[in-house]
Parts: C-alpha cells; sequence; structure tokens
C-alpha cells in the first residue's frame, strides 16, 4: 500500500476513532471498542476492523475462546524503534506510520482535554503554532541543545499539588 493511501486510510473518521481507542498500547475487543465509540453501528465497525486489519494498521494479539466462538484481541501494530538505527532503518511508509501514530495520539489527547468539563485555555496554557526557522546547521543544533536542556530541567520535577501536568510534543519538519 502506497504511503499516501495509508494516510488517507487512517484519516476516515471511523477508522480514525478506532486507532484512537487503541492508543498507548491498548489491546481491546470489539465489546470495548464498541463501547467506547457507542455512535459507530456494529456493522460499521466491523467493516472498518477489517479494513485497518488489512491494512496491517491494526492487529489480532490475542484469540478468547468464549461459548463456542472465537473473541479477538486487537492492538495497533507499530513498527518497533529501539534505538537511532533502527530509526533510520525504516521505510519512508514506516515512518509515516510512526508520525501518524504520534499525531494521532495528540489528536486523542487533545480531544480528551477538550471534552472535560471545566476548561480554561489561556489558565491551562493550551497552544499549538508552527514557526518557521531560518538557521545554519549549528544554529539549528544550537537550539535543540538548550531545548533539551530545558526540557530536561522541567522533567525532574515531582508531581505535586501546584503542578499539572502537561504535554509537550515537538515536530521538527525541514523544507
Amino acid at each position: 500500500m502506497k504511503p499516501h493511501s495509508k494516510t488517507k486510510l487512517i484519516l476516515h473518521p471511523v477508522r480514525m476513532k478506532i486507532i484512537q481507542s487503541l492508543l498507548n498500547g491498548k489491546q481491546l475487543t470489539v465489546h470495548a471498542i464498541a463501547e467506547r465509540n457507542k455512535e459507530i453501528p456494529q456493522a460499521t465497525l466491523y467493516r472498518q476492523l477489517n479494513t485497518l486489519l488489512e491494512a496491517e494498521i491494526i492487529q489480532v494479539v490475542q484469540e478468547n475462546q468464549i461459548r463456542g466462538t472465537i473473541e479477538k484481541v486487537y492492538a495497533l501494530k507499530e513498527p518497533s524503534v529501539n534505538s537511532q538505527e533502527d530509526f533510520l532503518s525504516l521505510s519512508k511508509e514506516e515512518h509515516l506510520e510512526l508520525f501518524l501514530t504520534f499525531t494521532t495520539q495528540l489528536l486523542g489527547q487533545y480531544e480528551a482535554y477538550l471534552n472535560k468539563k471545566e476548561i480554561d485555555l489561556l489558565q491551562d496554557g493550551v497552544s499549538y503554532r508552527v514557526a518557521k526557522l531560518y538557521l545554519s546547521d549549528d544554529e539549528f543544533q544550537n537550539l535543540v541543545v538548550k531545548m533539551g536542556t530545558l526540557l530536561q530541567d522541567a522533567l525532574q520535577y515531582e508531581p505535586t499539588p501546584e503542578r499539572k501536568a502537561r504535554n509537550f510534543a515537538t515536530i521538527i519538519i525541514p523544507e
């Protein structure tokens, strides 16, 4: 399957909801996925699960025998990246799949935030933006090191009643 066709496949609203249900290593049965997505008709759910299976975006990780039928447990199929060598050896399609998983997770986190009963976008510090920077390779490396240092410092803070958990994501894409 071509990368752009897999992207189009994932961006389908029902398939996106199924994928979001399986984020963060979740392994769910059809029943559990349906419970999380009550607005999806059962026939549509099965059809879209099969589409995701055929495209190898999800996989069956377990089969349970229940009263004469087999209940399947689904999970996202993600390329395994354990080292810089693994990352560099991924195909373009695998990089796109990882990026789609990453952005889908962000979308799920943002949707969960927006679905809270009370939110205050300004007080909570919600932001998203794109900034085009013109930097030499040395200037870029310097920026990455400074940002990394700041993030490492912030990662040392332990949870307290005064501290809110905030997701900080970075994406760097050269033109």
